[in-house]
């Protein structure tokens, strides 16, 4: 998978300012563009592509970064989705600008970052509705995923239609979207596993040394570099989502072998990512829901 120049320049300034670890992150991803990256010119967005956000995602899937990106970009898609342009003219620019948006659609009720939001988006028969906080009930969810935000969005009576939409064209969206971010996380394992087994001692030797391991960190490697291919895959947004869950799990579950006790303690970023590897391959369908349909398909 190859990045033109202006994708690796954006990954790197997304790697760098992570780095810094600012405490005003999702102000600061907004003052670069990054939640209207997917956003048409036309609706004040910076006319990228959803190439160019999974760039952005894959770097915040390495850090955990608890920031509403993902829900927000795919809130955004969702109003695209109507072709209702004087809904995108009037909602668009401010999500583009880093107004905190999320969507619910019709069979499901947990909503990412549903608590935070100022623009909800609910679907319901196939079509939009635009609806704020105080005409739906919300409850914050506690989830082994410290670093996502859940909510369970509960609506009465849809109000305030947009208009029909593609909800189809808008799960894609996500699915890909997704994939990428659990690229970002996948590899990080990876890494970490990597630097511990350089620095982990047995039998006066680095573990890393050792032939058995290096083969499982090979194996890890694999599984993110094909994972990354078929992220970047955006004809394929279903099959993607399926392996990338199946990669990041398998490579998270090898991350805390390879690192021992040390992996499960609050002290260590590993049971961090590890639960994310499990919460991220439920959002919108697990797995062997998709699989399943694609077989049906098949």
């Amino acid at each position: 998978m190859w990045l033109t120049d202006e994708q690796l320049a954006l990954q790197d300034t997304v790697a760098r300012l992570l780095a810094k670890g600012p405490d005003d992150l999702w102000p600061t991803l907004s003052e670069i563009g990054a939640p209207g990256l997917a956003i048409p010119e036309e609706f004040g967005g910076s006319g990228a592509t959803l190439a160019e956000l999974q760039v952005v995602l894959e770097q915040l899937g390495r850090t955990l970064a608890p920031v509403p990106l993902l829900g927000t970009a795919i809130a955004a898609e969702a109003i695209l989705a109507t072709g209702n342009v004087e809904a995108c003219q009037r909602l668009l620019p401010d999500i583009a600008a880093g107004r905190v948006a999320a969507w619910r659609p019709d069979s499901e009720k947990f909503v990412l970052d549903g608590d935070k939001a100022e623009v909800l988006l609910v679907g319901r028969h196939g079509v939009l509705h635009e609806m704020t906080p105080d005409q739906v009930t919300i409850t914050p969810l506690t989830t082994m995923d410290e670093s996502r935000s859940l909510a369970a969005v509960t609506v009465d009576q849809p109000r305030n239609p947009i208009g029909r939409y593609d909800e189809t064209r808008v799960r894609r969206f996500a699915l890909s979207a997704l994939a990428a971010e659990q690229v970002g996380t996948a590899a990080r394992c990876l890494e970490m596993t990597v630097e511990y087994a350089k620095q982990r001692v047995q039998f006066g030797r680095a573990i890393g040394s050792f032939q058995a391991v290096k083969h499982r960190l090979a194996d890890m490697h694999v599984l993110v570099e094909t994972a990354r291919s078929a992220a970047y895959d955006r004809e394929h947004p279903v099959e993607a989502k399926i392996y990338c869950s199946d990669a990041l799990t398998r490579v998270a579950a090898e991350m805390v072998q390879l690192h021992g006790g040390i992996a499960i303690t609050w002290e260590h970023d590993a049971q961090r990512y590890f639960k994310r590897a499990h919460g991220a391959a439920f959002l919108f369908g697990d797995p062997a829901e998709h699989l399943r349909a694609y077989q049906v398909r098949g």
